[in-house]
């Protein structure tokens, strides 16, 4: 069983085969965020702790941190919002970002094992982000596209996943610490892009044997209801074998989601996460009943 480890700390998380479902909170992305992206640059991250923690409350397992402001200082950001988000939760993160100096930074700032997200099947991203994963003995989200773009087919994004893969072992990065992002694209634009997924999934899990991860929002994007689109995308996606995903656990709907496919792939054993999150509380007139039951069912049997 693959199984990709990740650690703050003071916890660790396991992607694998077999195992529930692993949340990746999106929400400390400054991208698409108008305001946030203000206040970051003025150097104000007060959403970004407000964010760090919410996410962690609703039931996210890791969280993506990204930096990307324009114009701004992105490797000291990065870093910074780093050392803030450690101080205040305890949950491994992926530090995101498309600037190599800034992922550097960002690692250097983290303490335990870190996913990075991401690196590409481009000859110069390939060899300037691996060495930087394995110096510091992280993980690295693989993206499934190259300098030819991002194909329609699976099948060729196969061939760039499998490319990483195995240029990543040359690096000394075992297979398990790579996550294979197979690229969501908007199901609004491409009618088949779910399918595409879900037969891409199953082939990476079953040939290269990794775990994968992606965008799951991508795929609604356009769309009204993107949360109805984005639960069923995420059920589908975790039977065909998909181990994780950077989503918004804040939106009820993803969690249950995640929750009720774990049940249905027999990876919450006696259903116990899921009785934990939703049965009803117990009121205190029912409970003096109950107590009421168990006093005159034991004076019975005595």
């Amino acid at each position: 069983m693959t199984e990709t480890v990740l650690a703050s700390p003071n916890r660790e998380v396991r992607i694998g085969f077999g195992r529930p479902f692993v949340i990746i909170g999106e929400r400390i992305n400054p991208t698409g965020r108008r305001r946030l992206a203000e206040e970051m640059a003025r150097g104000n991250y007060s959403r970004v702790e407000t964010d760090a923690i919410a996410q962690v409350e609703a039931g996210a397992h890791m969280l993506d941190v990204n930096a990307g402001v324009p114009l701004a200082d992105e490797p000291k950001m990065l870093a910074d919002i780093v050392r803030l988000v450690q101080s205040i939760t305890d949950v491994p993160l992926a530090i995101d970002s498309s600037i190599v100096a800034a992922l550097e930074s960002g690692l250097a700032a983290y303490k335990g094992k870190a996913l990075v997200n991401s690196v590409t099947g481009e000859e110069e991203v390939l060899e300037s982000v691996l060495p930087l994963v394995k110096r510091h003995g992280a993980a690295v989200v693989a993206i499934s596209n190259d300098e030819t773009g991002i194909s329609e087919d699976p099948d060729v994004r196969y061939l760039v996943a499998r490319k990483i893969v195995e240029r990543a072992a040359d690096h000394g990065i075992p297979h398990e610490d790579v996550v294979v992002d197979p690229l969501v694209m908007p199901i609004g634009a491409i009618n088949s892009a779910g399918r595409q997924v879900m037969h891409l999934v199953r082939r990476l899990r079953e040939e290269l044997r990794v775990n994968t991860t992606c965008g799951a929002s991508n795929v609604s994007f356009g769309l009204p209801n993107r949360h109805g689109i984005n639960t069923a995308f995420l059920t589908m996606a975790i039977g065909a074998g998909m181990t994780s995903a950077i989503t918004n656990p804040l939106h009820a709907e993803v969690i249950q989601a995640v929750l009720g496919a774990d049940v249905m792939m027999g990876n919450d054993p006696d259903c116990a996460k899921w009785i934990r999150k939703y049965r009803e509380p117990v009121t205190a007139g029912a409970q003096r009943q109950r107590n009421g039951r168990r006093r005159r069912d034991r004076s019975a049997v005595a």
